[in-house]
């Protein structure tokens, strides 16, 4: 992977990459959401409160995807000082975060008729809960400090240590007795799930990657330019540049960017 690690490559990459994942994006929500309200049939139990389960279960595997790519990304900016690894995590969090607040949202929303309450202290749920205080913690470090290299390495290692709750989000339903049901796709003996349901559920899965993927690369994309902008200015005016940014608590001139 070191050889994307320079910027400019990235960017030559991701001007290329983007028009086909917004093309994916667009088509997989098409597709998936017309199978999800109309090609599918309601459950025998559920009946049509099933579709609510379209929108939850791909977001929530997609917040659980998005922390494991934060908390490389962290890893790999701590051990390895990878030029791109900060600005990757710190794309993906707030995708992240709003996959999850989809979920837990949606969730409540599909509790309500099926456990008659919108929220209980289910282990799946407190731990999917506290994935969001961490996606929060993470932002908020990211922006706690003047000096971005010091935000950044503080999230990093917040990151690094929250990857231990996202097994326990995985396994909750295993290891303890739990109103949410245990897993139904990812299990040993195939999926337990009527193909006719199991079709858009895959499609809207495969449309949030390219989502997240969407958003983070454009994300990142923009970082770079701007950090490239801002090197551009520091060399043309270093005085002036530096007293700008200290002025608007920024740090060093310096602080935070990538080269190019």
């Amino acid at each position: 992977m070191h050889r994307f690690a320079n910027p400019g490559r990235f960017l030559r990459i991701a001007d290329r990459v983007l028009p086909w994942l917004g093309a994916a994006t667009l088509l997989g929500f098409v597709l998936g959401l017309y199978f999800a309200l109309i090609g599918s049939p309601p459950d025998y139990q559920q009946g049509e409160t099933v579709r609510i389960m379209y929108v939850h279960v791909p977001a929530a595997w997609i917040a659980m995807f998005a922390y494991c790519w934060v908390g490389a990304a962290s890893a790999a900016a701590l051990i390895w000082r990878h030029p791109l690894a900060d600005v990757a995590a710190e794309a993906a969090s707030p995708v992240g975060a709003a996959f999850t607040l989809l979920a837990l949202v949606s969730g409540s929303l599909w509790g309500r008729p099926m456990w008659g309450a919108y929220w209980v202290w289910d282990a799946r749920l407190t731990s999917f809960l506290l994935l969001l205080f961490l996606y929060l913690g993470h932002l908020a470090l990211l922006n706690a400090f003047d000096d971005k290299s010091r935000g950044r390495r503080s999230a990093a290692v917040l990151a690094v240590v929250g990857l231990i709750n996202v097994p326990i989000i995985k396994f909750s339903v295993d290891w303890w007795n739990t109103l949410h049901q245990p897993a139904s796709i990812l299990k040993m003996g195939g999926p337990s799930i009527d193909p006719a349901m199991l079709r858009p559920l895959l499609i809207m899965a495969v449309a949030c990657q390219c989502y997240f993927f969407l958003v983070t690369f454009m994300r990142m994309r923009a970082m770079l330019l701007e950090a490239r902008q801002r090197n551009l200015a520091y060399r043309r005016n270093p005085v002036t540049t530096r007293t700008r940014q200290t002025m608007a608590g920024g740090g060093s001139a310096n602080s935070g960017s990538v080269g190019t």
